[in-house]
């Protein structure tokens, strides 16, 4: 917990919800991730869009504390957590919808978000089931009997039972049906708006993510190589595909 005494430097701003100086990290001896700085407002957007294995999911792992840091500061609301335990982050307000959704197969909808609940906090199964009323209908149903997008509905409820000041979503719309995805962003919507609920949104569906999310960090090779406005990326086609291989 020395980590939480550690002065920030001043590039850092008190009012960030979190921010990454010149973060170089991988796995044990492997560099994925090279002199990455970001930072994201409380309550802000962010999509982090690259062709496959540029180190977006890396990136995310880097702030949960699952990955060997080997240069770089990362703050989480003005306090350095780079030294902190993963579970020490959670605790402090960073959920996580991993991209494999990893809910409990062998549990009930409604078991599985009590193994996240923490006491006293503002996300209820009440509150949960008001934004994903399908998960109401189903609360008593096993993992392994939902469809995948109520799989995917009940991974993000259970991020939320953490009471989390940020959410990172590694891929949330992949392999989902039209409609879902329609709810899933709606919901979204819900929790960025009338929740404040800052987010970083890791996206294969990069029109769909620069829609959605105001600001993008564009990777490639564990680098930025765009970091700005998502409707400027929009507007400019041929950027977008230089970058990302989207056409059209």
């Amino acid at each position: 917990m020395r980590a939480c005494a550690r002065s920030i430097s001043a590039s850092v701003s008190m009012a960030d919800c979190l921010a990454l100086q010149d973060v170089s990290a991988g796995y044990h001896e492997t560099v994925v991730l090279e002199q990455i700085s970001l930072a994201l407002r409380e309550g802000a957007t962010l999509a982090v869009l690259g062709r496959n294995g540029v180190g977006k999911s890396t990136l995310l792992a880097t702030v949960l504390g699952h990955t060997t840091l080997h240069a770089g500061q990362i703050a989480f609301r003005g306090q350095p957590i780079d030294r902190l335990r993963p579970f020490q982050r959670a605790r402090l307000g960073i959920g996580y919808v991993p991209q494999e959704r990893e809910i409990f197969a062998s549990l009930t909808v409604e078991e599985n978000l009590n193994v996240a609940a923490r006491s006293g906090d503002r996300w209820t199964h009440e509150r949960i089931y008001t934004l994903f009323p399908s998960l109401a209908e189903r609360r008593r149903n096993l993992g392994n009997q939902l469809s995948g997008g109520e799989q995917q509905m009940l991974s993000i409820s259970r991020a939320l039972m953490g009471n989390p000041a940020l959410l990172l979503l590694d891929e949330p719309l992949e392999g989902l049906a039209p409609v879902i995805v329609d709810a899933l962003l709606v919901a979204l919507h819900r929790l960025r708006e009338d929740e404040g609920l800052a987010m970083v949104l890791v996206e294969q569906h990069a029109r769909l993510a620069l829609e959605f999310a105001p600001e993008v960090a564009v990777l490639n090779r564990g680098r930025v190589v765009y970091r700005g406005s998502s409707q400027a990326l929009l507007q400019d086609a041929h950027r977008l595909t230089e970058l990302v291989g989207v056409s059209g």
